[in-house]
């Protein structure tokens, strides 16, 4: 790793097969803690090459367990994180939407090391038990339309990272990586990003793949679509910018969409929204989230439709059903 570290202090870049080796001998524990940290604060200070992100996905790929969740057309429905704003769990609310929508989910998620209340301490709270037995999440995914793929029983790399992540409590190489390396490969993805370069970056891995893809980034900096500013959305036609008028028929506030101050109040929030008993805010926020996802799958003519199928699932108690039946087969 000392030889790693000099080169990067030059101010040169890993090859792609030299980011995948370090990445593999992390996972290995190959590697002290102060050498890790050292080499994650080096991305801190620089921008990722596109060529670094690659070999560090081939890496968690290569040394993931595998999600065998092939008899599914799923879609995933995540953010870098990294954002610093504490909003409430908006993107892991709109997998409970979509799959109430009846569209098939393999959400990919983890504890929040930069924020509050990650999707994994939520889904942790709420009674869900994780669990990497390919049985089980197939089983939750037939019965309940979602499935919930705990990052670290996926990725032994993020094992030895983790107590480092949460202990610098910033943002790190490893929030681009999360929603690159879901272990079930599903067949859609919405990615919210934390930056314009980000989406770049994003949309250059995506097109790579046989993915049907849609990268949302809400330009006064949230990792999704947040209604407190106009949204760019990149997808593997083109890019656009909406508004949130168009996305979520009104502009909110950041106040609006705010996570709360520990675990336990994110949620409150959670199943209090699930519910249907949310702010106007609140929902149009999840909404408009699990209106670009079901969007993005093709199945539906016009973004409006797709907005449509996603309140009817939330006002007819789908979407809460789907969380109340999935805690239930735990």
């Amino acid at each position: 790793m000392k030889k790693v570290l000099q080169y990067l202090f030059e101010h040169k870049t890993l090859s792609k097969e030299k980011a995948k080796e370090v990445l593999v001998n992390i996972g290995k524990g190959m590697y002290n803690e102060h050498e890790v940290t050292a080499f994650m604060t080096v991305f801190l200070m620089r921008s990722i090459t596109i060529e670094e992100l690659q070999g560090f996905r081939d890496a968690l790929l290569e040394l993931s367990v595998k999600a065998d969740l092939n008899d599914f057309e799923t879609i995933d429905i995540v953010g870098t994180g990294g954002d610093g704003k504490n909003t409430f769990n908006i993107s892991t609310l709109s997998c409970f939407i979509v799959a109430g929508a009846g569209q098939k989910v393999a959400k990919h998620g983890n504890y929040g090391a930069s924020s509050i209340s990650g999707s994994s301490n939520v889904m942790e709270q709420l009674g869900y038990k994780f669990s990497s037995d390919n049985n089980k999440i197939k089983n939750e995914i037939d019965k309940t339309g979602i499935c919930f793929l705990h990052a670290p029983l996926f990725h032994p790399a993020l094992k030895t990272v983790g107590p480092i992540r949460k202990n610098l409590a910033m943002r790190t190489f490893f929030n681009m990586l999360g929603p690159m390396a879901n272990p079930a490969h599903p067949t859609y993805q919405l990615v919210g990003v934390f930056s314009l370069e980000m989406a770049r970056i994003y949309n250059y891995l995506l097109q790579q793949t046989e993915k049907t893809f849609t990268i949302i980034h809400s330009l006064d900096g949230y990792d999704e679509i947040s209604l407190t500013n106009d949204t760019k959305v990149i997808t593997n036609e083109g890019e656009t910018i909406m508004t949130p008028e168009q996305l979520g028929k009104r502009m909110v506030s950041a106040l609006d969409i705010s996570g709360g101050n520990s675990v336990e109040e994110a949620a409150k929030i959670f199943a209090t929204i699930l519910k249907g008993e949310g702010t106007f805010a609140q929902n149009a926020v999840v909404l408009a989230n699990a209106a670009m996802a079901l969007f993005c799958t093709g199945k539906y003519e016009t973004y409006d439709d797709a907005y449509l199928k996603a309140v009817e699932s939330l006002d007819s108690g789908k979407a809460y059903e789907v969380l109340k039946k999935l805690i239930a087969i735990q």
